[in-house]
């Protein structure tokens, strides 16, 4: 599923690990300092309707995707919008690394995301998350848990909202074999919505684990839909 995202890297005249180690280190510090300045900044927001929390949202993901950029030197490429519905559908994404936990604020509009619960108790990303109407599911109920996410996306779904998933559950290696959770047959099986495919390679230049921001491109890439 990822291998055709595989391209994007930057091989003309590569900058020295010296001075991407530099830009990494850069981005990073520059990276968390906007995300708390905005975080405290946008408190007051949690007694706004929740459209202020959406738009504070954009914002974070698209400076962050600036400071990528110009920072890391790290760019991103779309293909395949035209199969990007005009209104509410499933978007099963694969998950490499954090950028593409940032990506649906720049890509779709008004992600409600699937997260764990867990996500709920980190400050501030946590309060936002639960005012946005985020799906959260608790995967120690099992059963339970896919009900309640089912009804949440329904709801979702109603206000004309896309649903975006990781069907792995959590972040795997690049190529790595797949191994996914039911909750992505679930919801497709239920919504009856198209199910877009979402692969990149993020991996390559974002990488699970480490603070190096590889320059480059990465490219992201909407398949066609998988009809209801």
């Amino acid at each position: 599923m990822w291998g055709r995202a595989k391209i994007g890297r930057d091989v003309n005249n590569p900058p020295g690990p010296s001075l991407v180690f530099f830009r990494s280190i850069l981005f990073q510090i520059l990276f968390w300092t906007f995300s708390i300045i905005i975080n405290l900044l946008w408190l007051p927001s949690l007694l706004m309707p929740r459209r202020a929390i959406v738009r504070g949202m954009e914002i974070w993901a698209r400076v962050s995707f600036w400071l990528l950029k110009h920072v890391a030197g790290l760019d991103y490429e779309v293909r395949g919008r035209e199969n990007i519905a005009p209104g509410a559908a499933l978007y099963a994404s694969k998950h490499l690394s954090m950028w593409e936990t940032i990506a649906p604020h720049v890509l779709l509009n008004d992600p409600a995301t699937i997260m764990k619960r867990e996500l709920l108790s980190v400050p501030f990303y946590g309060w936002y998350a639960q005012k946005c109407e985020m799906i959260v599911i608790n995967r120690a109920a099992q059963a339970a848990a896919v009900r309640t996410m089912i009804a949440d996306a329904k709801k979702r779904v109603a206000e004309g909202r896309p649903i975006f998933i990781f069907p792995e559950g959590t972040r795997v290696e690049m190529g790595a074999a797949s191994d996914y959770k039911p909750g992505v047959a679930a919801l497709y099986s239920a919504l009856g919505l198209p199910c877009v495919p979402v692969i990149h390679n993020s991996a390559l230049f974002w990488p699970r684990r480490g603070l190096m921001r590889k320059p480059g491109r990465i490219i992201v890439e909407f398949l066609p839909a998988i009809a209801p």
